[in-house]
Formats: C-alpha cells, structure tokens, sequence
C-alpha cells in the first residue's frame, strides 16, 4: 500500500513545490485534480491534452521526485440543472478521462452530481427522505431521467479510454453511501466503483470499515482518500448531524473534518487499512487535508506521521473476523 496526497491541498505552492513538498515527507503517490470545484489547479488540462511535451516533463517530473500518479481527480456536478453548468463539469470530466488514458494512471475520482428535482429546475435537489410523496418522485426522475443515462453514457466512453471512475460518494450528491455507489454502478456499468473517503461516512452513522467490506466484496475500491472526521456528541445529542453552519464555525459544529488520528485512532484506523487489504486493495491511500484546526502544513505533516505508523505494507495472512 501507498501514500499519497490528494493535490488539490498543495495547489497554492505550484507544481514544483509541491513535489519537492512531497519527496522531503518521503509521500509514494500524488493525486491530481482538475474539476471545477477545486479552487486551484496543479496543472493546466487543456494544455496537457494538446501538448505531448508537457506531459513528458510532468512525468519526468515524477520520476525524479520518486512520485507516481495514483488517479486524476474531476470533482464537479456534470448533471447540474443548468445546462451551461453541466457542460462545463462535464467538459473537464471528459478532458479528464482522456489524460487518465495518457497518463496510463487509468483512475478518475468524482462525484456522481446531483440534478434538480424536475426538469426546468436551476438549483441540485438532494433527497434525504421518502416523504412527502413528492420526495420519491423527484428521485424518479434523478435516477431514471438523469443519473443513469449520463453515467451509462460516461461508464462507456471511460471504458473506450481504458479507464475506471471513482465515486466519492458524499452527501449532496446522489451517490452519497455505499447503497448509492453500488446502485448506480448496477445500472450504469461495472467500471463504475468507489474511491472510498472514510470522513463522509463517520458523521452518517456509517461504519467505514463495513463500507469497505461491501464495496470491496463487490470488486468496487478503486482508490482511498484519507481523511478524518470527529463528531462533537453534545452538539450531536441535540441538534442531530445534518448540520449546515460553516466548516469555520468548530464551536458550533456536531461534527468538522480532522487530520488522519484527530477524530479517530488506531481503532478504527488500523481494521480500516487491515480490510482495505483483505479486501485485495494496494493501492494509495491518498491523504486529503482539510483539517479547520491546522494549517496545510501541519496538517499533512502530522497525517504523514500516523498513517506510517498504521499502514500494512507486506500482504498478511487474511484474520478470522474479516
């Protein structure tokens, strides 16, 4: 198993500081974003597609920094109500299937979007609950209307490409949870899979490592990030985790994202890893930092420092409860 960090957290030092940040805390794998929702980019897509030169200097680049490419990443809403929107998402999601082909890295991580609740809506509409009745016709039409045509249809142009795409499910989407992720791979096509973030599922009641054994049962952990979450059990006990304040407001918060070891330990982290490798998963566990507590930094440093001392690195006779 890797290590790796999630890019978009280093895109403010520029694509040579950023690797020179990744050799000196010894990281194996880096992963790329390009969706529109990052803030910044490490690299220019565009550019890469028409420049066959600049993707050689990138992955020379790699080479001497002792870094491989564990996926390319393209988080954005590609079946937004808006037409104009949803192009654009879905433009940078197509530019970034074709450079995961060109980079031979094969992995795309995204959201699977969320449409609006009826056609001729302009804002996404995410249903939490089958009531009133109107909440399971929406979902009608989010899943039979829109979802899965378009991810039939990007599950096939993917596979053309060679390539796998990776929902993280996340609240707000449509995919969202396990059931979700599978669901809609059941529909729309088996290379269709999870990169699997463990900081969505702590606040939603779902256990990570039962997450990990189902989707990794069904063939469907494409990628890792490695992320942390802790709740706040006085503000859970009464205002419940759906919880709308900003991530800057920690005092207020039921629940706000952690560096890896802040919201759990070895606990959860350990049979985390443990599954992930029974499971047959060696890939990366790619480190995302946005940890309100801790600057860019200190948070990677840190996240560094404990996921080394929990990583299995040699395969490892499968345990009795797995």
């Amino acid at each position: 198993m890797k290590l790796g960090v999630m890019g978009g957290g280093l895109a403010g030092l520029g694509w040579d500081k950023a690797l020179e940040f990744c050799r000196r805390l010894g990281l194996d794998a880096i992963e790329i974003p390009f969706g529109l929702y990052a803030k910044k980019h490490l690299l220019p897509a565009e550019e890469l597609l028409t420049s066959e030169t600049l993707r050689h200097k990138i992955k020379d680049d790699l080479a001497r920094h002792g870094l491989t490419l564990s996926a390319l990443s393209c988080h954005g809403n590609p079946v937004h109500p808006v037409a104009e929107l949803a192009r654009q998402h879905e433009q940078i999601h197509d530019a970034a299937v074709r450079l995961a082909a060109l980079f031979d890295v094969r992995i795309v991580n995204t959201f699977s979007g969320c449409p609006g609740g009826a056609a001729g809506d302009t804002t996404p509409n995410w249903v939490t609950c089958p009531w009133p009745p109107e909440y399971l016709k929406i979902l009608d039409y989010q899943w039979n209307d829109v979802l899965v045509p378009f991810w039939q249809r990007k599950a096939a142009a993917a596979r053309n490409e060679g390539v796998r795409i990776a929902f993280e499910a996340h609240p707000g989407f449509a995919v969202y949870n396990p059931e979700t992720l599978l669901k809609l791979r059941s529909l729309a096509g088996d290379n269709l899979g999870a990169n699997l973030d463990p900081s969505h599922f702590f606040w939603q009641g779902i256990d990570p490592v039962e997450a990990a054994r189902v989707l990794g049962d069904a063939g469907a952990i494409y990628h890792v990030h490695a992320k942390d979450t802790a709740l706040d059990p006085a503000h859970v006990r009464v205002h419940g985790v759906l919880d709308t304040k900003t991530y800057g407001d920690l005092h207020r918060r039921s629940w706000v994202f952690r560096t890896c070891g802040y919201g759990h330990g070895d606990e959860f982290w350990k049979p985390f890893i443990s599954m992930l490798r029974c499971k047959g998963y060696d890939g990366a566990l790619s480190i995302e930092h946005e940890d309100s507590y801790m600057s860019w930094e200190e948070g990677f440093q840190k996240a560094v420092t404990y996921l080394r001392s929990v990583m299995i690195h040699e395969p490892a006779a499968q345990a009795w409860w797995f």
